[in-house]
């Protein structure tokens, strides 16, 4: 059995809890995006067919939450919050860092596909601001140096402990 078939039978069966229905599309999509990592327009499709729904439909519910994902994201993924505390103690100057040295652009990945640049509106850090999140541990008070630091020992596969 391949990959792609366990991920299919995986999704199968949440559609089947679910019993194909039509009010459960969040749910499934949450399921599905655990399941592949990331939405692409085939999978949309098919999940729309599956529950008897036009895939505008679908895809119109994927780009209006911005937890979706509709691209693979990289092996290690950056987060910068904008609300506004973390705006006014100057979180655009981390980002503009962070697209310059590793060369890509928010909501994208490197060439290499190690790292993703997205952006979220709230991670409920506002005393720590600016916050940026990096492979799920919050970076609080942050600035650029810090945060590219970070990044670069997370590539370069160390671990770090000062969390």
């Amino acid at each position: 059995m391949t990959t792609e078939d366990i991920r299919r039978a995986q999704l199968e069966r949440v559609l089947k809890k679910n019993n194909y229905q039509k009010s459960a599309l969040l749910e499934i999509l949450h399921s599905a995006q655990e399941i592949y990592g990331y939405l692409d327009q085939n999978l949309l499709v098919d999940i729309a067919g599956s529950l008897n729904l036009p895939p505008s439909h679908v895809y119109g519910v994927v780009t209006f939450y911005s937890y979706f994902k509709m691209r693979k994201p990289g092996q290690h993924i950056v987060t910068a919050c904008l609300g506004t505390a973390c705006y006014v103690k100057g979180v655009k100057q981390i980002i503009e860092a962070i697209e310059e040295e590793f060369n890509l652009k928010v909501g994208g990945s490197t060439a290499d596909g190690k790292l993703s640049l997205s952006l979220t509106r709230c991670i409920g850090a506002c005393a720590m601001a600016p916050a940026v999140v990096l492979d799920d541990q919050v970076i609080g008070k942050a600035t650029k140096e810090i945060v590219i630091e970070r990044i670069r020992n997370v590539l370069a596969g160390e671990r770090d402990e000062s969390v």
